[in-house]
């Protein structure tokens, strides 16, 4: 079973940065993608961005032009660097790993514990 140890977040102005990382806990050949949803209050659980084993990133509308995610495969690690920060990017993010790099929570078969991340005004 392969768990994911996700780090970063917290509380930050809006116009600011965080960022995120998540780390497999064991190397295993069998996960190809790597990824990032989240969740706001009251609503469901929302892709971010996600990259491939081949380093081709995925982004929503919302996300492309401001987060970036990187993976270091060495250290079956990825991160999300959040720039422009804005108080509607609120949510717990979620990493997830799974054999595609897909917009589908339900294609992750392993998921990090969250990380809360809080934007004010």
């Amino acid at each position: 079973q392969v768990q994911l140890v996700e780090s970063g977040g917290g509380l930050v102005q809006a116009g600011g940065s965080l960022r995120l990382s998540c780390a497999a806990s064991r190397r295993t050949s069998r996960i190809y993608a790597m990824g990032y949803f989240r969740q706001a209050a009251g609503k469901g659980r929302e892709f971010v961005a996600a990259i491939n084993w081949s380093g081709v990133a995925y982004a929503s509308e919302s996300a492309k032009d401001r987060f970036t995610i990187s993976r270091d495969k060495a250290n079956d690690t990825v991160y999300l660097q959040m720039n422009s920060l804005k108080p509607e990017d609120t949510a717990v993010y979620y990493c997830a790993a799974g054999y595609l790099a897909t917009m589908k929570p339900s294609d992750y078969p392993y998921w990090g514990q969250g990380t809360q991340v809080t934007v004010s005004s």
